[in-house]
């Protein structure tokens, strides 16, 4: 039996702020201990829960230990149930504190409330800090409510708040030298999907977009051909970048308030979802309508063949790359709820298998708000594919990128093949929709 340690300790549980810079996670866990145990724990539950963002996590997570080494600390892994493996490790490691940051999910909140009764029956320490958001959930509310039920509103009273102070990057992170540090899985070979995962890259990916991406982002961001967008969506979802630093550099840079807007948007589905944990599977005001059971016409929008050269164009990139173009994944969802009547959590979750971004609050809050079971004050809106279709890809570029059997089509024509002397050989359409022109 070893003796205790003269040292104190606190292993600092990373979760979704894979990342050193802002981490405010780690800096209570250096301030709280003379010696840190950074440790990130698989859960083999969730093995099967999108291959994309398994791909994307082990990236981030080989890339966080390679920059803890830097700093003369490691990553510690384990493997199982995560609340049992961080407990396992504070009590081999006499840690007296454990430090993680806390989340919106009803997966996350169970993982709390489970972690918090077994630090108390441990008597050992349990710190939790706010690292996911730029504000919060929770810490702004409205009067008479635990949480905002409307954008607008919250979007001023978020403007106003004033935000914490970055963290600092430790100078060094001391880990003990009698913790087994532990293997993390390979990570697939490169197949071509998708952007290197990890702060390195992240950092220069945000470093970039602030310099030239930015200052036309209001103007460009629904150009589905030009794909003007940040790109740094999985970034935000494992932490890897943190949304208050890229929130207080886009605030500062030329033309951010529109991009700092999209960022207020990803906080008002977390305070949604902290006060509302069904989200991803309960309608969140329930509609009175019929929703269809059609698993063809299901089938046909997964696989990109609705007859709808939008619609196919989104759902083949998404197939492709684990990821979608924000306008895209408006128009695919309102043609599935709105035109195709199907409810919308079949959409929600065939987007979650696929999107290596695929974040619990975002992806949930953006499929009810388009449903319009969510919190748009316009329940009724739909969008038509054929006028959204010329007006954001006007000559047909993006189209034509995914829908490869319409690659000969020239032009703006190629939204519309059925109205060809010659059509070719494509999908028909699945329902009718309103002529663009009408």
């Amino acid at each position: 039996m070893t003796s205790p340690p003269t040292k104190s300790r606190a292993v600092v549980w990373f979760t979704r702020d894979l990342r050193l810079h802002d981490n405010p996670t780690l800096e209570a866990a250096s301030r709280s201990a003379d010696e840190v145990i950074p440790l990130f724990v698989l859960d083999p539950r969730l093995r099967h829960s999108g291959a994309n963002r398994h791909r994307y996590l082990h990236g981030c997570l080989h890339d966080l230990r390679a920059n803890l080494r830097s700093l003369g600390g490691d990553l510690i892994v384990r493997h199982g149930e995560p609340v049992s493996e961080v407990l396992r490790l504070a009590r081999a490691a006499h840690a007296e504190h454990v430090v993680v940051s806390s989340d919106v999910s009803a997966y996350a909140q169970d993982r709390w409330r489970k972690l918090s009764a077994a630090c108390q029956g441990a008597r050992v320490s349990l710190i939790g800090v706010d690292s996911h958001y730029v504000v919060p959930a929770g810490q702004i509310t409205p009067a008479g409510s635990d949480h905002y039920k409307v954008f607008t509103p919250y979007w001023r009273a978020w403007a106003e708040q004033p935000w914490r102070s970055p963290a600092r990057l430790p100078r060094r992170i001391n880990v003990p030298s009698d913790v087994d540090p532990g293997n993390l899985p390979e990570v697939p070979a490169a197949d071509g999907r998708g952007a290197p995962a990890g702060e390195t890259a992240a950092r220069r990916r945000m470093d970039h977009w602030l310099r030239r991406g930015v200052a036309g982002y209001g103007d460009r961001h629904d150009d589905l051909a030009g794909d003007a967008t940040s790109r740094l969506s999985a970034d935000l979802h494992f932490g890897t970048l943190s949304a208050l630093e890229l929130a207080g550099r886009a605030r500062q840079a030329e033309g951010g308030e529109t991009f700092l807007r999209q960022l207020c948007w990803r906080d008002f589905h977390a305070q949604v979802t902290a006060a509302f944990p069904e989200m991803p599977y309960r309608d969140y005001r329930p509609r009175q309508q019929a929703w269809r059971d059609d698993p063809g016409a299901l089938a046909a929008w997964k696989a990109g063949m609705t007859g709808y050269p939008i619609i196919d164009a989104g759902m083949r990139q998404l197939a492709a790359e684990g990821f979608m173009h924000n306008r895209a994944r408006l128009l695919t969802a309102s043609f599935l709820t709105k035109n195709l009547g199907i409810h919308w959590t079949q959409g929600a979750r065939h987007f979650f298998d696929l999107l290596t971004d695929g974040d619990v609050s975002n992806n949930s809050g953006n499929w009810q708000w388009v449903a319009g079971t969510g919190n748009d004050t316009r329940p009724n809106r739909r969008f038509n594919p054929l006028r959204q279709a010329h007006r954001f890809d006007p000559d047909g570029s993006y189209v034509r990128r995914y829908v490869p059997e319409l690659a000969a089509i020239e032009g703006g024509a190629v939204h519309e093949p059925w109205k060809l002397a010659h059509p070719p050989r494509y999908a028909a359409p699945l329902v009718d929709v309103p002529d663009a022109r009408n």
